[in-house]
C-alpha cells in the first residue's frame, strides 16, 4: 500500500486497500450503525440509469454480504446514526426527498425532521452530522437534479431537538461535508463549487465556471452558531474534498476528489497533511467501523466501497442507555 506518512504512522505497513462491494452506481455517504452494520447510498443519477430510484445498501462486516436495505432512498446521500441508533439521512434532489428523515432501526418507521425553510423547499441536502447536545448539522447544496433551486444560498443548517431549523453558515458557494470535533468546539465544512447544478449540463455547457475549493473550520459556539475561523486546506484549481470524519483524536480523514490524486487525506486539525491514502477510483466519504472493526475505515468511491486497517478509532457521539422500558 503506496501511503504517505509524517510525524504518524496512521496506516499500519502491511494494510490494504481491500474493495468489499462493487456494481453501485456512485456510491456515497458511508456510515456505520451501533451494531456494526455498515450503511451506505447509492445515488442512481436518474438520467444515467434509467429512471432507478436510489438505494440505501447494508453491508454486513462478519459475513461480507451486502444487500439492498432501503429502495427508494428518496435519492439519499449522507447518512449517520443519533445517540438512540436510528439512522438519520439527507435525502437529495433529481427526484428525491430534498430533506431529512429520521428512521427508527427496531420498527422500520420514518418521521421528516425538516423539508422546508422559510416555507420554501430545501435545495438537495447532501451530508449531515450529530453533536453531542443532539442537535443536527447539514449542508444543502445541489449537484444534480432538475427540480427548481428555492433557497436564495446553500447554506448550512441546524436542526435542535426541539424541531426547530436554523440556517447557521451561508458564506460558502457550495458546501459538502460536514462534521463536528470530538471537543464540539469546531465545526468542519468542505466548500465544493464545481460550478455545476446538475452534471448534465457538463454535456450541455462546457464554459461552467469552478468556485472554491476548501476544508473550512468555523467555531461552534455552546448555542449552536457558527463563526468562521479559518481556511484550513485549499485545493483550488483542483478537485476538493467530499465528505469526511473525526477520528477520536480530532484529526481529519478526508475523502478527496482531486483526479490527478484521489484519495483520502488525513489532516491533523489545523490542516497540516499528515498522511495520504490513494484510491483507485475517485472517493466520496469515509466512515470509522465499531466494535472489533473500530480501526478500520471504509470508503466510498467510485461505484465501489472500501475498507483498510488504520491505527486510529473513529469519534462517536455517545450513545444513550436503554430504559428498563424500551
Amino acid at each position: 500500500m503506496n501511503t504517505q506518512t509524517s510525524e504518524l504512522t496512521i496506516i499500519p505497513p502491511n494494510a490494504k486497500l481491500e474493495k468489499v462491494f462493487d456494481g453501485g452506481c456512485r456510491t456515497e455517504g458511508v456510515a456505520v450503525a451501533p451494531d456494526g452494520m455498515v450503511y451506505f447510498s447509492d445515488l442512481t443519477v436518474t438520467y444515467w440509469t434509467d429512471m432507478q430510484a436510489g438505494y440505501i445498501w447494508q453491508h454486513d462486516p462478519k459475513t461480507g454480504t451486502t444487500k439492498i436495505f432501503r429502495s427508494p432512498s428518496g435519492m439519499s446521500n449522507g447518512i449517520t446514526f443519533d445517540a438512540e441508533g436510528r439512522m438519520v439521512v439527507a435525502e437529495g434532489a433529481d427526484c428525491g426527498g430534498r430533506r431529512i428523515t429520521r428512521t427508527d432501526m427496531k420498527t422500520g418507521k420514518s418521521v421528516i425532521l425538516a423539508n422546508v425553510y422559510n416555507s420554501r423547499p430545501l435545495n438537495s441536502p447532501n451530508d449531515l452530522i450529530i453533536d453531542e447536545k443532539e442537535r443536527i448539522y447539514f449542508t444543502d447544496s445541489r449537484f444534480f437534479g432538475h427540480e427548481p433551486i428555492e433557497q436564495s444560498v446553500c447554506g448550512v443548517y441546524r436542526i435542535d431537538p426541539d424541531g426547530l431549523l436554523y440556517r447557521i453558515i451561508s458564506d460558502l458557494a457550495k458546501p459538502n461535508g460536514v462534521a463536528v470535533s470530538p471537543d464540539q468546539k469546531t465545526l468542519y465544512v468542505s466548500d465544493y463549487d464545481d460550478g455545476l447544478l446538475d452534471f448534465r449540463s457538463k454535456v450541455e455547457d462546457m464554459s461552467h465556471r469552478r468556485g472554491p475549493m476548501a476544508l473550512m473550520a468555523y467555531d461552534l459556539a455552546a448555542d449552536g452558531t457558527a463563526k468562521r475561523r479559518q481556511k484550513l486546506v485549499d485545493y483550488s484549481p483542483q478537485n476538493g474534498a467530499d465528505g469526511f470524519v473525526v477520528d477520536s483524536s480530532g484529526n481529519i480523514f478526508a475523502a478527496v476528489r482531486d483526479k490527478a490524486r484521489p484519495g483520502v487525506c488525513v489532516y491533523f486539525p489545523d490542516g497540516k497533511e499528515l498522511a495520504y491514502i490513494p484510491t483507485s477510483e475517485i472517493p466520496t466519504n469515509v466512515a470509522f467501523g465499531r466494535g472489533e472493526e473500530s480501526h478500520v475505515l471504509y470508503i466510498t468511491a467510485g461505484k465501489s466501497l472500501y475498507k483498510i486497517q488504520t491505527t486510529q478509532t473513529g469519534y462517536f457521539i455517545p450513545l444513550k442507555q436503554p430504559t428498563a422500558s424500551s
